[in-house]
């Protein structure tokens, strides 16, 4: 099939090239035209600004959405909101709140254009990996995109059938039509939730691990703990071995001590959106929401728990540590 890629960073630029691979043909547009440059050295046709991209789509034309949510997202939707005829579709794989998603549908009805959210999973990793992808909106034009989900989504690999499933539908294959508008980036947003929940758990029990040698303890009940080894022992059979796992092990076999983090913890809006809508339903969160506040506290103090977490986000997103900023009493 043929797709236009809006947005080349990290994810659009490895999503573009893992679908050519797939035997897929791109038209990439970016407002760096050295990142659409680099991505026409790989195969695909550039274009130099969106009119540019959707004069040379074919109809019904599919358009990739990969720039940051909100604002980027927003303005980049209206504009090919009148540049799209009927029949074509706008698919949003960034992180936008599914609420925006369901607004933007609603807008584009009218004039006949398909909106299509997938929240997608995968990071920098997924060029090789895959990407999971969870998708929201018309269901015939989800069908019809098939082949493109299809080719991003991991397969079913080696990772064993679950017992009970017969292999129906796409959900084993890493791929899955959630329901209507908004729904894909719901099911994203609380895995979000879920992974700030379980990268904590991590943190904290390392953290305890490496407080085990401590002098205000008492005499025989202190321990010199190897955590890189103790990482890695739990990536064999345990039963909390998992990819984050996988991630701090990494992190700790290069730097033991975690130096290289200060351990300054951002967080990228679905944590938030995933409290917010337990709040709406009346249901609860307790370690979710512990686990977002303890990123709002890694702004102010720094412990080995945060860089923990700092040393995951950079393995499964590239996200580097902001510069810790001291605040500043103006009064003094």
């Amino acid at each position: 099939m043929k797709l236009g890629m809006i947005g080349l960073g990290r994810m659009g630029a490895n999503m573009a090239r893992r679908l050519m691979r797939g035997g897929h043909q791109i038209v990439g547009y970016d407002r760096s035209q050295a990142n659409v440059a680099e991505l026409t050295a790989n195969g695909a046709a550039g274009a130099s600004s969106l009119e540019d991209l959707v004069a040379k789509l074919d109809a019904p034309r599919a358009v990739w959405i990969m720039v940051p949510a909100g604002g980027p997202t927003e303005e980049t939707v209206i504009a090919l909101g009148k540049l799209l005829s009927p029949g074509d579709s706008i698919i949003d794989g960034g992180n936008s709140f599914f609420k925006d998603d369901v607004r933007r549908s609603q807008s584009l009805e009218p004039k006949g254009i398909h909106y299509i959210d997938v929240g997608t999973s995968g990071g920098v990793w997924g060029l090789e990996r895959g990407y999971c992808l969870m998708m929201g909106g018309p269901k015939d034009e989800v069908a019809r995109l098939d082949p493109i989900f299809k080719t991003l989504a991991p397969g079913i690999g080696d990772i064993a059938r679950t017992p009970g499933r017969t292999g129906e539908g796409t959900a084993e294959q890493g791929y899955l039509h959630c329901g209507p508008s908004g729904s894909g980036h719901f099911v994203k947003m609380v895995h979000n939730g879920i992974e700030y929940g379980v990268m904590q758990a991590y943190a904290e029990g390392f953290d305890i691990l490496r407080g085990a040698h401590s002098d205000h303890l008492p005499h025989g009940l202190s321990y010199d703990l190897n955590l890189a080894d103790i990482s890695e022992l739990w990536r064999r059979g345990s039963v909390i071995s998992s990819w984050l796992l996988d991630l701090t092990a990494q992190a700790l076999a290069s730097d033991a001590e975690l130096e290289a983090y200060t351990g300054f913890v951002e967080d990228s809006g679905e944590g938030r959106w995933t409290i917010s809508a337990a709040l709406e339903e009346g249901v609860s969160a307790d370690v979710l929401a512990a686990a977002l506040f303890t990123r709002f506290r890694s702004r102010i103090q720094h412990s080995f728990a945060e860089k923990v977490l700092s040393a995951m986000r950079k393995g499964f997103g590239g996200h580097v540590e902001r510069p810790r900023v001291e605040k500043v009493n103006p009064g003094l």
